[in-house]
């Protein structure tokens, strides 16, 4: 496989991206699950996450990678899944988390895959923490959003609302009580955001005001 050709394809595909006619924030969205995993311990160990790109963001990077001549598409995805991780490492991969209010520090991705599902581009991996946390009695939060709000992240929908299946806890008997909060913003904010422009930043951590919470809550367990 040529590396390069490849390269140049995906970012062909992030140009196209960017001169979409689009002008406010946000300009893409990625659909949401995730899955907080614990260990026989009942402490957090990970967050796996799965996020499926627009449909029209994921037939730029589909039609860019079929036409590479030298990489097959599935070399063309791979590729892909690796530039996703390195290139958010430094972001912490858009996710932020709390334990009853303390920030939690994240490590770092080394479990992901790429591929296609309806139409979509699908990026799932596995985010650990830098050391498991005890969930009984406690209450755990995260965010998870691009701070530029070029992209918003938002769970998996049902009927309007987050899904029950778009935050789920595996490998924990513990009895919780799980939830998605979906923000309000500011119309000030909404509005500054319909403002920018492409090219345009707003305030630092802007998405943040437009991210949804999850919440595993085991305070009464």
């Amino acid at each position: 496989m040529n590396r390069s050709a490849l390269t140049r394809a995906l970012l062909a595909a992030g140009s196209l991206l960017l001169a979409s006619g689009a002008q406010a924030h946000p300009h893409g969205w990625i659909d949401l699950s995730v899955t907080v995993v614990t260990d026989e311990q009942g402490r957090v160990t990970a967050f796996d996450q799965i996020w499926r790109m627009d449909p029209f963001y994921s037939l730029i990077v589909f039609d860019e990678l079929r036409n590479v001549a030298d990489a097959t598409f599935e070399e063309g995805l791979d590729q892909l899944g690796q530039d996703i991780r390195d290139n958010l490492s430094a972001q912490h991969y858009f996710t932020r988390a709390w334990l009853d209010g303390e920030p939690l520090a994240l490590g770092e991705v080394s479990e992901y895959t790429t591929y296609e599902r309806d139409s979509r581009l699908v990026y799932m991996f596995s985010l650990p923490l830098a050391e498991p946390v005890a969930l009984d009695g406690a209450r755990l939060e995260y965010q998870i959003y691009d701070p530029t709000y070029y992209i918003e992240v938002v769970h998996e929908e049902q009927d309007g609302a987050p899904a029950e299946s778009a935050l789920t806890l595996a490998g924990d008997e513990t009895s919780c009580a799980l939830g998605v909060t979906q923000a309000n913003p500011d119309p000030e904010l909404v509005l500054q955001a319909a403002l920018l422009d492409k090219g345009d930043q707003g305030e630092p951590e802007l998405g943040r005001y437009f991210a949804e919470t999850g919440h595993i809550d085991c305070s009464e367990s």
